[in-house]
């Protein structure tokens, strides 16, 4: 091995040139800096049965337990150089206070909330618990206005509320990628559905209505009269299932890569759950929702969406799908008078644009927009697309 091996390696895993970044361990110590490059770089942090994203999340952690400073800044700047993601580092954080205590974490916490702030990260989403009619669930909500700093709850007057609704398998988190956007002039709600996520012990659902009924819960404990609904995929059909169930209580409707009527897949998927286990459906999952690309390069999104299938339960997966065949607002959204976003993916390879465009059809007045390159996970692979297109339907305050 050779120094310039190890000055590759560094570059690489660390994000800035060796001769840069080492100049002043050179000059104090020639032998250290030497040992450096061609001890350590070219040796075990070259070894690639550790990935190098797996190397600084490690490096991170072993950092933030010893407490050095420093150093961690460095490593927090090479982790995310190496693509770990602001949420994957603060809740590294969290993962060490299990370990080695509250002060180690909090400091490393601080450390990596400066570290973020001057790589331009957004600041965590604020996430409060609700209790429902009969199970408790987790709820992103921000609000902010141009210029303005987000917030917490109701507090930017007359702002237009949205609520998002995620997909079946996923969390509220699907949504992370576009909420500070959108809630730039709204106050933006995002909440786990019943079997999912924070609300995972929920009784499960035997009908579209029960998930109907959950949100009209939501927005009568947020002291909602209405809002804004938004939902994608087994979302859409329960933003459908509210609509016709509640239609007061809606002031407009986007319905993205989802059905207006149930598949015949959904029973099938129901027994494969229950007869192979969540395991097995990691990979038709992650290959219905994203484009190979994606799934080549392992984005974040990819990691996100596979680690939340691997945690379902098979319980609530299969009673998730069992409940989407009870499906029936194709003819009552039919006489739907709010006004109405369904949204496609040009790559969806679960809810095509073929699929799309009838429901579209059926609504009057309502809009299509097909979004280039997009998937069946629009949030989680082209979140700006998905951005533009709600910004440009849904009002904001500019007060």
């Amino acid at each position: 091995m050779s120094t310039t091996h190890g000055s590759r390696e560094f570059a690489a895993l660390i994000g800035h040139p060796a001769d840069r970044a080492l100049d002043g361990v050179r000059r104090q110590s020639p032998q250290m800096h030497r040992w450096l490059l061609d001890g350590a770089f070219a040796g075990p942090l070259s070894d690639p049965r550790l990935s190098r994203r797996d190397r600084e999340v490690a490096t991170t952690a072993i950092l933030a337990a010893l407490g050095t400073e420093p150093p961690l800044r460095v490593h927090l700047q090479a982790a995310l150089h190496q693509g770990v993601t602001a949420d994957e580092l603060r809740a590294l954080c969290e993962h060490v206070s299990v370990y080695v205590g509250l002060p180690r974490a909090l400091h490393a916490l601080a450390v990596t909330d400066e570290v973020l702030a001057g790589a331009g990260h957004q600041p965590p989403i604020p996430v409060n618990r609700v209790r429902l009619s009969d199970h408790t669930t987790e709820v992103a909500d921000i609000n902010g206005a141009d210029g303005v700093e987000e917030v917490r709850g109701p507090t930017l007057a007359g702002a237009p509320v949205v609520v998002l609704i995620h997909a079946l398998g996923l969390s509220w988190r699907m949504w992370e990628p576009v909420l500070h956007l959108l809630a730039q002039g709204r106050r933006v709600l995002a909440y786990d559905i019943r079997g999912h996520g924070a609300a995972a012990e929920a009784p499960p659902p035997a009908h579209m209505d029960v998930l109907a009924d959950d949100l009209n819960h939501l927005l009568k404990h947020e002291g909602l009269g209405s809002a804004h609904i938004v939902g994608l995929s087994y979302g859409g059909a329960i933003a459908q299932a509210f609509a016709v169930s509640h239609p007061d209580a809606v002031e407009s409707l986007t319905l993205a890569a989802t059905t207006n009527r149930p598949f015949a897949s959904f029973d099938v998927r129901a027994a494969a759950v229950e007869r192979d286990g969540v395991a097995a459906q990691v990979a038709s999952s992650l290959t219905r929702w994203f484009t190979p690309a994606a799934l080549a390069e392992n984005t974040a999104g990819v990691r996100y969406a596979r680690e939340c299938v691997l945690r379902c339960d098979a319980t609530q997966v299969a009673a998730a799908w069992r409940a989407f065949t009870t499906l029936d607002a194709a003819e009552r959204l039919g006489q739907f008078d709010k006004p109405t976003l369904v949204l496609a993916g040009e790559l969806d390879a679960s809810t095509t644009p073929d699929v799309m465009r009838p429901i579209a059809a059926s609504v009057p007045g309502a809009q299509y927009v097909e979004m280039p390159g997009a998937p069946h996970m629009p949030t989680l692979e082209t979140p700006d697309l998905v951005v533009a297109a709600l910004d440009s339907f849904l009002p904001r305050s500019r007060s």
